[in-house]
């Protein structure tokens, strides 16, 4: 390789040094706004998890149609992506496992398992392999709107408190830190009351509940599933921010090593041609 050559190539490297350091940064600031917002909501979907849980515990024997258990004969799988790339293993460890759950569920029928991909990538995938798609979910991958959430999370409790479906399925991914995301399969439905959240100190104590407390549990439910839905979508946005922060961390740092590598080559090179220049003088002079 030339010394232009190798210049050349040192300019481009830095150039794409630059880029990724920015999308790093980018992707911190968002990052942060994620968690701002997990952050918010997450006491809310808790304090919400501890009522419900204080009053089924307070009541005998009551049963709720979100928490019927039977043959599971149509199920709907809900995947969340990004809509867009760099950002590490993110997106492939979701379409693996995705697709690791429908192989599970292949024995249903196709036409028995519903797919409602969030997000382009999960989306595109799917599709290449051939499985039928509902794109209802597709706008909150980016930005998970609560209102919007809340009407498929009744949409889909419509259809389970009907017999349309026995199991919703989330698949999403788990922001844990900026370092470290992972894979979640999980029920929305039917319901797990064992799965809420609960600590044996806060109890509904000596109240009294107007209508009833089934009412109330009743009303209760089904904003417990719409946060469960919700807050779902926000950790995979903040698992996609970190784990495209920490994609281009490392590419700056490949970056880094790659300018060092070559600059090191360019010198080397440069002074082998000087040493060949100054040959070349002295034995010119000598003849």
């Amino acid at each position: 390789m030339s010394l232009k050559e190798v210049k050349q190539r040192i300019l481009s490297v830095k150039n794409t040094q630059k880029i990724t350091s920015a999308m790093k940064l980018i992707s911190a600031a968002k990052l942060r706004r994620a968690q701002n917002a997990i952050e918010g909501m997450l006491p809310y979907k808790n304090k919400l998890d501890e009522i419900l849980l204080s009053f089924l515990s307070a009541v005998k024997d009551f049963s709720t149609p979100y928490a019927r258990n039977g043959e599971v004969r149509r199920i709907a799988v809900v995947a969340v992506s990004s809509n867009s790339s760099l950002c590490g293993g993110f997106n492939t460890a979701i379409i693996k496992r995705t697709k690791e759950l429908l192989e599970e569920y292949k024995t249903l029928g196709a036409d028995n398992v519903e797919i409602f991909p969030v997000g382009k990538k999960i989306s595109e995938s799917l599709h290449k392999a051939g499985y039928s798609l509902n794109d209802s979910l597709m706008s909150q991958a980016a930005a998970p709107a609560y209102s919007e959430v809340a009407e498929v999370a009744r949409y889909f409790m419509r259809r389970f408190i009907a017999g349309e479906l026995d199991s919703i399925v989330l698949v999403y991914t788990h922001f844990h830190s900026a370092a470290k995301q992972s894979v979640v399969c999980e029920k929305l439905l039917p319901l797990d009351f064992s799965s809420l959240e609960f600590s044996d100190s806060h109890s509904i104590g000596d109240f009294i509940v107007e209508p009833t407390q089934e009412a109330l549990i009743e009303q209760l439910i089904p904003k417990v599933v719409a946060m469960r839905l919700f807050t779902s979508l926000l950790d995979s946005v903040a698992a996609e921010h970190a784990a495209r922060m920490l994609a281009m961390q490392i590419a700056t740092d490949n970056a880094n090593d790659l300018i060092t590598t070559l600059v090191r080559e360019y010198n080397k090179s440069r002074q082998q041609a000087i040493t060949n220049e100054l040959l070349d003088i002295v034995a010119g002079s000598v003849s």
